[in-house]
């Protein structure tokens, strides 16, 4: 790869990781609180899981970075409006940092450029068990509390949703994914392979 395409790369992908992090942001804003616990119902795992699957690991990580630190410098950009280390640092920051396991998680599982419903599946699963394995414990550890009010607390309730999460973003790669590692991959190719790959498409 060229350092122009290199170049024309990283400037895609950083807008894109821009994107997806404010999407992260946004489906903060779009929570329920439980009347059990301290973990709220958002859609911030649901758009740190988009993350991992179409930026991959890498550039998925970077999002998720750039989101926890946004939110440690104090911006609202957590759950409900939530910003600062006290909220990092508290019974739901488990989950906050365990966006990094998930992103991480999904966009290792289909870094191939072929991958098949099943991996993509696979990855949600391995990814939302990675957020809970972390999250839970953390939980049960700040707040003090035993084990079967944690997972009441962190996990139960999430179960449906956690499922209907997987459901959709599954369907959203298989509808989307194709598409958007072309996009990619089209920064990569010089000007006039890139023309020609729009003429045939």
């Amino acid at each position: 790869m060229t350092s122009s395409n290199e170049s024309r790369l990283n400037l895609r992908m950083t807008v894109y990781c821009a994107l997806f992090t404010a999407l992260i942001i946004i489906g903060g804003y779009i929570s329920i609180p439980i009347p059990i616990g301290p973990v709220p119902i958002v859609l911030s795992d649901f758009f740190a899981m988009l993350t991992g699957l179409f930026l991959g690991y890498h550039y998925g990580l970077i999002s998720i970075v750039l989101f926890l630190v946004l939110g440690a410098l104090g911006l609202p950009v957590f759950a409900g409006g939530a910003a600062g280390l006290a909220t990092l640092l508290g019974p739901t920051g488990g989950f906050l940092f365990s966006y990094l396991l998930m992103a991480f998680s999904i966009g290792y599982i289909t870094r191939k450029k072929e991958i098949k419903l099943a991996t993509v599946l696979i990855a949600l699963i391995v990814g939302n068990i990675m957020l809970y394995a972390f999250g839970v414990p953390w939980l049960k550890l700040q707040s003090g509390l035993n084990w079967p009010v944690a997972l009441t607390a962190g996990l139960v309730p999430f179960i449906p949703g956690i499922m209907i999460k997987i459901i959709v973003a599954t369907t959203l790669a298989k509808v989307l994914l194709p598409r958007f590692r072309q996009m990619v991959q089209s920064a990569t190719l010089p000007q006039s392979d890139e023309a020609q790959s729009d003429e045939d498409n």
